[in-house]
């Protein structure tokens, strides 16, 4: 009887124990999943509605910032012909940003930059000395025939990594 106690314990045993195994697995996996879950941010919620985007989205390690302009909390461009005051302005907008995913621009590794006029740029390219620090991000800088909006001459969007 001991015997077939025993045998009966050995055959049960492994069964228990991988359903143990397989609840361990499933709440990780369930962590894993809720990591990769998107965290969506809006800086302007109402103009971002109104547009039909979502400023920045965090998955994973990776936060996606769309392209930034000079607006106001309206949603109206702000420092109209001044491409210089305009890049500030945007650059403001993105350190707001980053700030939420508690990032700065160290953390950023790359950075597009449009622009309907690129010798305007250049003349003005080097504030961003003050903005990159410790590095470059890469990127590119593309002259475009326009913006969402007349009036803007650029817009910036950034893709940043948390934990650099």
């Amino acid at each position: 009887m001991r015997l077939k106690s025993l045998l009966l314990l050995a055959s049960v045993l492994p069964m228990t124990t991988g359903c143990v195994l397989q609840t361990q697995s499933s709440h990780t996996d369930d962590a894993a999943k809720a990591a990769e879950a998107p965290e969506y941010f809006n800086l302007r919620p109402d103009v971002e509605q109104a547009f039909g985007y979502t400023h920045a989205v965090r998955v994973g390690n990776t936060v996606k910032v769309s392209g930034a302009v000079s607006m106001d909390e309206q949603g109206n461009p702000t420092a109209i012909g001044d491409i210089e005051q305009q890049m500030k302005n945007v650059y403001a907008d993105l350190a707001q940003v980053l700030a939420h995913y508690g990032l700065d621009f160290d953390d950023v590794i790359a950075e597009n930059i449009f622009t309907t006029d690129m010798a305007a740029f250049l003349a003005v390219a080097a504030y961003r000395n003050t903005i990159y620090t410790t590095h470059f991000p890469t990127g590119s800088w593309l002259e475009v025939k326009g913006l969402a909006l007349p009036q803007l001459l650029i817009e910036i969007e950034l893709e940043s990594h948390v934990g650099n």
